[in-house]
């Protein structure tokens, strides 16, 4: 029996008010995409429809996006890792029906000539270390009524091949044996210590909203970096500026714990532990490991002050399938608000962290504030031609890519494809330049002391933003750092060789050819020739930052404060979220019951 506050669906799919079918399915990363088509329909030429995912309990867990691209023809879609409720789409059979307002008017069907091509649509994500598959898959209902087509969503383990028993393996006292025992303690108790800290946060987090507080407590935390990133500095300092620092009780944790997990005792974890028992606000400014299995209470906001502003490597959810992606729940969900420096560019955030485009608020970047001050550029451009005397009077090429590999302990860049000598002959006496390896790089780069006058390695001493001041040209590849430098209004020039391969094994949460502002060149022998002919396309940079930054001042990390802190969200924001979480609620009480048959 329907609940009364169902929203029930009228079926009227036997009065064939409408022929709508499928001609083409395909993938943007994790957009599923359906190209229909209204074959023939007997409603007002200016009907909308609404389309929905009905799974085999008659309930819609999806409502699809749709996009009319002729008076026929709309792209329907839905983002399968987050199809509004910050979660990856459930596992089930679903039908797509077209809907007006609350009557189900058709069930869409495919067309005879896509119907063959149906299954190659399909597609599986592997995460957990690739140990489990979320799996996509496309086939047609038997039916003698139409070629209606199923979306079936699996996730599950990958199959386990049958174990063969090898030579002592039945052995109790064989080093076979004995290694698979270890092994299974290992994994037993490695599960423990979680399961011991959960226990202990939930009893901290008890004890803290025993207390009778009179301030908020505020933790700036990190489990990426064991100092204060650069976003969070910019709000802290900004609070003290203020005088805000003293309306709350402030906590830091920082702990570099990615590849040294071992390195942190039982101390350590507990401190840590009972910092975010007590936080009623948490500033992180990058992934954080631990939020991946530890819930936060509801008292506690998790505010995400992301560290890098607009790139194009696949991260989080944008990347999922791919090495390193997250897990279906991660950290990235529990985020109740993430900054941007553009409302245009909110979709980038909402994606990679699986969360509602409506808790992307466009503050700004805090970092950005100093960058942007006047007087701290003329004092950083004096001690940089300090630093680098040969730069002065000379133009700085900004050689800075970002890594390869999977993570930091595998980060690495292929300097062999660098041609030092060419380069060199090429500055002459109007270039140097300036190599800024991306952190994770630990390989210095492989200067030669001939070529010592005119090139140099930042290593890291020197803030790339601050290089930025100074620098003529910027060469890169998928960094965000373009970000920062396009308020230079500089040229930049974009050495992607390993474009393809990027983009097949890490991917690009957007169309890189088209969002760089400059040229892209795949040889270096396009590199030199572009810097010989100054051919960077720079007309790209003006509309680039048009694009991304909403605002382009210092008061990033006032706009932080006063909407996070001090409760001055403007409304806009605030009305959006409530609509979209309204939105949400009303999808689980949408029954589509009257699209079952009876029983004869």
């Amino acid at each position: 029996m329907a609940n009364t506050k169902d929203i029930l669906m009228n079926n009227r799919l036997d009065e064939h008010l409408a022929d709508i079918r499928i001609t083409k399915i395909d993938w943007v990363r994790t957009t599923v995409r359906f190209f229909i088509t209204i074959a023939s329909s007997s409603l007002p030429e200016d009907t909308q429809f609404e389309y929905y995912f009905v799974n085999g309990a008659f309930l819609t867990n999806a409502h699809c996006k749709c996009e009319k691209v002729s008076d026929k023809d709309y792209i329907v879609s839905v983002l399968i890792t987050n199809p509004g409720y910050n979660m990856c789409m459930p596992e089930g059979i679903y039908s797509l029906y077209a809907c007006v307002d609350q009557d189900v008017i058709c069930r869409v069907q495919t067309t005879l000539e896509f119907a063959e091509k149906l299954a190659d649509a399909s597609k599986t994500f592997l995460h957990n270390g690739k140990s489990i598959s979320y799996t996509i898959n496309f086939s047609l209902l038997e039916s003698d009524e139409g070629l209606f087509p199923l979306m079936h969503i699996i996730d599950a383990k990958k199959y386990e091949l049958p174990h063969y028993a090898v030579r002592g393996d039945k052995d109790p006292d064989s080093s076979i044996a004995k290694a698979k025992r270890e092994t299974k303690k290992l994994l037993k108790n490695a599960k423990k210590p979680k399961v011991i800290f959960r226990e202990a946060y939930n009893a901290l987090v008890a004890a803290d909203l025993a207390k009778k507080k009179k301030k908020k407590t505020l933790l700036f935390m990190s489990e990426q970096n064991d100092v204060m990133g650069a976003n969070l500095v910019a709000v802290y300092n900004r609070m003290k500026q203020r005088g805000i620092d003293e309306d709350f009780d402030i906590l830091f944790s920082f702990r570099a714990i990615i590849g040294k997990k071992s390195e942190y005792g039982m101390k350590s974890w507990m401190e840590t532990l009972g910092k975010i028992a007590a936080a009623d606000i948490i500033f992180v400014d990058d992934h954080c490991p631990m939020f991946d299995w530890l819930v936060l209470h509801p008292k506690t906001t998790l505010i995400q002050l992301w560290h890098a502003g607009a790139g194009y490597k696949g991260v989080g959810y944008s990347r999922w399938g791919h090495d390193g992606c997250p897990a279906p729940f991660s950290c990235h969900r529990q985020y109740d608000w993430c900054i941007t420096p553009s409302a245009n560019i909110a979709d980038f955030f909402s994606e990679q962290f699986g969360i509602s485009d409506e808790q992307i608020i466009p503050t700004g970047m805090p970092r950005m504030d100093m960058y942007l001050d006047e007087d701290h550029r003329s004092a950083t451009v004096e001690e940089l031609y300090e630093k680098y005397p040969q730069a002065k009077g000379k133009k700085v090429i900004l050689f800075a890519p970002t890594y390869r590999g999977k993570d930091r302990k595998t980060a690495s860049y292929p300097y062999q494809l660098i041609d030092f000598e060419q380069l060199y002959e090429l500055c002459e006496d109007e270039y140097v330049v300036i190599f800024k390896m991306h952190p994770w790089v630990s390989k210095g780069v492989p200067i030669e002391e001939k070529y010592s006058d005119k090139f140099f390695d930042a290593g890291a001493s020197v803030n790339i933003n601050d290089l930025f001041y100074i620098t003529d040209l910027y060469i890169s590849d998928y960094s965000s750092g373009v970000f920062e430098y396009s308020l230079m209004r500089k040229p930049s020039l974009f050495f992607a060789f390993d474009e393809m391969q990027f983009s097949y094994t890490r991917g690009f949460h957007r169309d890189y050819r088209t969002s760089v502002p400059g040229k892209v060149v795949h040889t270096f022998d396009e590199l030199l020739e572009a810097i010989r002919n100054e051919d960077f396309e720079a007309e790209k940079i003006d509309p680039y930052i048009e694009h991304h930054f909403d605002y382009i001042d210092t008061n990033s990390s006032d706009r932080v404060i006063d909407w996070f802190l001090l409760d001055q969200m403007p409304e806009e924001y605030t009305a959006k979220l409530k609509a979209h979480q309204e939105e949400m609620e009303r999808l689980k009480q949408i029954d589509f019951i009257s699209l079952k048959k009876p029983k004869h």
